[in-house]
């Protein structure tokens, strides 16, 4: 039987090219996370399936790629539901690992912790551009940390990583969950009805004002506490400062010292914030992911016309393995569009301190050869990246080759001394 020549549906392999570009972006990450304090850790891609499907993980849970029951534990005749047969999962992203590995081991770990996680995870998701079913995540969590710290701190490393990594005139799209939550209740929606409500608003992007109202309405809302609900986000688009805005127009329904807290955010970091990237106070930013408890950050590309990344708080999540709440916050940086981003662009990853290509001529053989790889070595100790390869018959085209994975000096060597 032959073999299929085709990767998995939805999966990718993974051509030279883009893997140099690849090696390259994740050495910025972790030297420029890494300035800022981060710890690398690593945790499995397989997880326990209750922990997968613990309804933190929204609409993810319905795109698991669950592992059935090995041996004498898998009984496919007596089964009755999936949960019979499935005991594991595949990881659909680096937060709830991170939460049971920081459970597990919070005792050796200091604090606050500072993580920095990446790796693969799959999801049974549609393919599409920049989004395929196995793709690579990059996470930065502070747990630990209670004060708006964490969040100042995770939106510059972010941004100062992008920032290096080439991007410009991108947006840090921030909201809070909070402020979602007093807007809806001023407005007359009912607290039962919130994630309804936050479901249709999370399509402003795309269906608009008139998209939105319509929809709220087909799903039976009052057309008065609609109408009431919308005048606030444009209200706040007009607004010099719209969280000020916000401040004064719901009163009671705002907690001061969150938005004291979530005002210092803004400031803090515009104080500090390069020329590359605008920080956007946007209160139709809603993030799916129901663990979220408070502040929430978006990345928008104007190249990629979406989210390029996005992360917020989540102070409840490792509660649910220890039962006692550890304040958290996470910020996703979407590694698969950036690197496509760059492809895209034509970016060329810079040289190193010395790539240099030695051709060797087919006749050589013997102590001549051996003469060959001592010098290469002896460069390579020096710290220069050194290629040796067989001479081809089309010299020139060869070296354009070569010239084109990076590499800028030639040495030629041949059977015959005086040959050129």
């Amino acid at each position: 039987m032959a073999l299929s020549k085709k990767p998995t549906t939805g999966m990718k392999d993974i051509l030279p090219g883009e893997m140099k570009i690849r090696d390259y972006v994740i050495s910025v990450i972790k030297d420029t996370y890494g300035r800022f304090g981060f710890t690398s850790i690593e945790t499995p891609c397989v997880e326990n399936i209750t922990n997968l499907t613990n309804k933190q993980g929204g609409d993810n849970e319905k795109l698991i790629f669950k592992i059935l029951k090995r041996g004498e534990k898998l009984n496919v005749q007596e089964a009755v539901t999936e949960e019979d047969v499935t005991d594991l999962g595949l990881r659909y992203d680096l937060t709830v690992p991170l939460v049971r590995y920081y459970s597990n081991n919070a005792a050796s770990l200091p604090t606050p912790f500072k993580a920095l996680q990446m790796g693969n995870v799959w999801r049974a998701d549609r393919p599409q551009r920049g989004r395929y079913r196995q793709f690579m995540q990059c996470d930065i969590d502070i747990l630990g940390e209670p004060s708006n710290l964490a969040e100042i701190e995770l939106i510059l490393a972010t941004t100062a990583t992008l920032t290096k990594l080439g991007f410009r005139n991108f947006q840090i799209r921030i909201n809070d969950r909070r402020i979602l939550k007093a807007m809806a209740a001023y407005a007359g929606f009912a607290e039962e009805s919130f994630d309804s409500v936050f479901i249709t608003l999370d399509k402003m992007d795309k269906i608009g004002f008139e998209g939105v109202k319509e929809e709220l309405l087909e799903n039976g809302f009052d057309e008065a506490v609609c109408d009431k609900y919308l005048e606030l986000f444009a209200a706040v688009e007009q607004a010099q400062d719209g969280v000020q805005y916000l401040v004064e127009k719901l009163g009671d329904f705002l907690d001061g010292e969150m938005t004291a807290s979530f005002t210092e955010i803004l400031s803090s970091v515009r104080a500090t914030q390069e020329d590359s990237f605008e920080l956007v106070f946007d209160p139709t930013l809603v993030r799916g992911m129901s663990y979220y408890t408070g502040t929430i950050f978006e990345i928008a590309m104007p190249e990629f016309g979406g989210s390029c990344g996005g992360g917020g708080r989540y102070d409840k999540m490792v509660g649910k393995f220890t039962g006692k709440d550890v304040p958290a916050c996470g910020f996703s940086i979407g590694f698969e569009r950036i690197v496509m981003l760059l492809q895209e662009s034509g970016f060329q990853v810079p040289a190193g301190t010395g790539q240099v290509a030695y051709l060797v001529e087919k006749g050589i053989g013997g102590e001549a050869l051996c003469r060959v790889m001592e010098q290469a070595k002896q460069e390579r100790e020096k710290g220069t990246r050194v290629l040796v390869v067989r001479m081809n018959n089309n010299k020139k085209f060869q070296k354009e080759q070569l010239a084109g994975e990076g590499y800028t000096d030639f040495v030629e060597f041949y059977k015959d001394p005086l040959k050129k």
